[in-house]
């Protein structure tokens, strides 16, 4: 009988090491869990015009991300060149539910001040905001190929059709509690221009 509870017992902790070893790989991240929001300092930085799935710009950011132009920056090293993560932790960014929670804001803040507790360091010694908005454009083509980040409405939409969708398609993309218009400054009828909720508190990034 004790032989049998301690082979339980063996089995129960190694299939908890193997769910906390997918987990910790973003294998077994979960529900899409949204972000904090930007600090205030960031909530106004937005993409520059022209940049979502510019050619030009996509190759520049391809050259940051995998470490080309410069060697002391390299996202691929824990993003996977693919935007597969390779460490653990890493944000993946292939998984497009987790992605579109993330306001290009929020996205530049973690780039740029990286995420406290995790291997996500700030970069923004290392790089141009300039360069953070082109390898920020780059890394969404894993996950949100094709779209952009409407700032009007709050939410990724198809190339080209940013600032046009009628205000009734536009999610609730604040925290104001249910049956409330987002955004508290928000005149009735009209979708806040304010910044989604964005994300990742996990162990990573946008890690």
């Amino acid at each position: 009988m004790n032989e049998y509870r301690n082979v339980k017992s063996l089995m129960v902790v190694s299939l908890a090491i193997v769910g906390i070893s997918l987990s910790a790989c973003g294998g077994g991240e979960g529900p899409p869990q949204p972000p904090p929001p930007a600090p205030p300092e960031y909530a106004d930085k937005h993409m520059p015009d022209g940049y979502w799935n510019n050619p030009e710009i996509l190759e520049e950011g391809k050259a940051i991300f995998t470490g080309i132009q410069n060697i002391d920056v390299n996202c691929a090293s824990c993003h996977g060149k693919n935007g597969k993560p390779v460490k653990a932790g890493a944000r993946d960014f292939r998984r497009t539910e987790q992605m579109q929670l993330y306001s290009d804001a929020v996205w530049f803040w973690r780039v740029n001040e990286g995420v406290k507790g995790t291997k996500m360091k700030p970069w923004k010694s290392k790089l141009s905001e300039d360069e953070i908005w082109k390898v920020i454009a780059y890394e969404s083509t894993f996950g949100l190929k094709g779209q952009e980040w409407d700032v009007k409405y709050t939410k990724w939409v198809p190339q080209g059709t940013a600032g046009t969708a009628p205000v009734a398609e536009a999610p609730a993309a604040s925290e104001a509690p249910a049956g409330e218009a987002p955004g508290s400054e928000a005149p009735a009828g009209e979708a806040p221009a304010s910044e989604a909720p964005a994300a990742e508190a996990s162990s990573e990034s946008a890690q």
